[in-house]
């Protein structure tokens, strides 16, 4: 009768096509996982790792690196005697009185010399050295010993001995007239023209073995089959060396080159030892350092001395951030990496 009646019959719904029913006896399907954002936990724990094992370096380098060099600017800007606290206020007038004084002028030009000479002397010598040292030579340990042993020498042992002999009456001017040389006989430490030579003469005698040591291990650290594979293809050994030593040991060169510099910058104790913070001036073996301590600390303007040490270090700084800039920007190209996204 419904039918006739035009009402259509109640018919059970049928569920979508590919859902289940509660009755189904069949695994539910499972929805997609909905990423969620995790935890950066080993971030956190890598930055706290690097601030544990870094921070008493920092902490050291800032309270004898930075500190003093902050409290060395402080004190340049007074005229101050090394007690009590500063009150004489002169501003940049001791910064004045250094870049106007021509014996500080001459300070500079002599550290000048001394890093020019240091490279051109100790660099070939040091490379020469390392190479004959690399070959399998007998006795070749213990010339490696006599060679590095004036390098650990103290500079008070080494300024004293060479001081002695480089007298007018000393073994070298003896020696000289023993052999029938005596014209050859000079006042190696007073004459103006003579000092600076001397003076290279020691730093290349005590600094060299430094230079062979970083070499041979720049040279050792080179692999062997590349010796051989150039041996096979004929290449002589001054063409092995000039092709493939000479490239591969470039950024241990440059490395040396740049400690040589800063140290050629800083030279104090050989000098001050042989020559004393007077005669430096006369003989022509001044530096910066000997005229902070002449003008500085004996002549009781500690203010003038702590002026001069800015200066310094600022004179150094700028050369070593060009150097870095411009020399060993390939050789760090790789030793800072940055994270991947």
């Amino acid at each position: 009768m419904s039918s006739s009646l035009g009402v259509k019959p109640v018919t059970e719904q049928q569920p979508p096509r590919g859902t289940q029913t509660a009755g189904d006896d069949a695994p539910r399907a499972a929805s997609p996982a909905v990423p969620r954002p995790k935890r950066k936990a080993a971030d956190w724990r890598q930055r706290f790792e690097i601030t544990v094992l870094s921070g008493p370096a920092i902490i050291m380098f800032v309270a004898f690196v930075i500190f003093p060099v902050a409290l060395a600017a402080y004190y340049g800007f007074f005229k101050w005697k090394g007690y009590g606290a500063p009150v004489d206020f002169v501003g940049f007038g001791n910064y004045v009185l250094i870049f106007a004084d021509s014996a500080f002028h001459e300070a500079v030009l002599h550290n000048g010399i001394i890093v020019v000479l240091s490279l051109l002397i100790q660099g070939p010598v040091a490379l020469l050295l390392a190479l004959l040292l690399n070959q399998k030579i007998r006795g070749r340990g213990l010339i490696r010993v006599l060679i590095f042993v004036p390098y650990v020498v103290s500079e008070v042992i080494v300024g004293t001995g060479w001081s002695l002999m480089l007298q007018t009456s000393g073994a070298v001017n003896d020696l000289l007239q023993s052999v029938g040389l005596g014209a050859f006989k000079a006042d190696w430490l007073s004459d103006p023209k003579i000092a600076i030579w001397s003076l290279m003469i020691i730093i290349s005698w005590k600094y060299i073995g430094f230079a062979v040591i970083l070499f041979l291990a720049g040279m050792q650290s080179i692999p062997d089959e590349l010796f051989e594979a150039a041996a096979i293809d004929g290449a002589s050994y001054w063409q092995i060396q000039r092709r493939i030593t000479l490239p591969l040991l470039g950024p241990t060169i440059r490395i040396w080159a740049f400690l040589s510099i800063i140290g050629s910058l800083q030279l104090f104790d050989l000098v001050y030892i042989i020559w004393g913070q007077y005669v430096a001036s006369t003989a022509g073996t001044s530096t910066m350092a000997t005229y902070m301590v002449a003008n500085g600390r004996t002549s009781g303007n500690y203010g003038y001395g702590n002026a001069v040490a800015v200066v310094m270090f600022v004179i150094s700084l700028v050369i070593a951030l060009i150097y870095q800039r411009f020399v060993l920007r390939r050789d760090m190209a790789g030793a800072v990496t940055e994270r991947k996204k």
